[in-house]
């Protein structure tokens, strides 16, 4: 596939914010998993990343309950669909506290690994065959409120390289 690119910038002056963009991201990764999603971030809470309140993702998301959907829910179930999920951040208890919402809702029975990096401070999740990255954390801020830049790739070989270079940077498969 030729790349496809476009980059946001987000924040209240310019009235755009990268949840739109991150759920659509997501929402492809569960109607197709890849091998392997990469969360990569120095700052990540569990924030709302997919509102279905409305229904609009029921046929997806593969349940009748109607609501919005945290970035912890979500990864479990791209694990749970087989993927294997890696998750790396800063070792501190405010990240602490959402790896241990993410495990607690994948259980054991799905792929997921954790890597706290003290140095960390890329922030990229990586799919299938996209990639959003820029200087936006996984946080409410980062996602909502700050003025960010967030790029969105869609190209095979970007992203391939990218997790080439992750499972370089902190083990694990591409």
């Amino acid at each position: 596939m030729s790349g496809l690119e476009r980059t946001v910038r987000t924040g209240p002056k310019l009235r755009l914010s990268a949840d739109t963009i991150l759920a659509d991201a997501l929402l492809s990764e569960l109607v197709a998993p890849g091998p392997v999603l990469w969360v990569v971030s120095a700052w990540i809470s569990n924030v709302e990343v997919l509102d279905n309140t409305l229904g609009a993702f029921s046929a997806v998301l593969g349940d009748e309950r109607v609501s919005r959907y945290r970035l912890a829910d979500v990864l479990a179930r791209v694990a749970r669909a087989g993927s294997q999920v890696r998750v790396v951040t800063r070792p501190t208890p405010h990240n602490q506290l959402f790896v241990d919402q993410v495990r607690t809702i994948v259980g054991i029975d799905a792929d997921l690994a954790v890597v706290f990096d003290p140095v960390e401070h890329e922030k990229t999740v990586c799919g299938r065959d996209w990639m959003i990255s820029g200087s936006m954390n996984f946080t409410a801020s980062g996602i909502g409120t700050n003025e960010e830049s967030v790029r969105y790739v869609i190209d095979d070989a970007e992203v391939a390289q990218a997790r080439l270079d992750f499972a370089a940077r902190w083990g694990g498969n591409r």
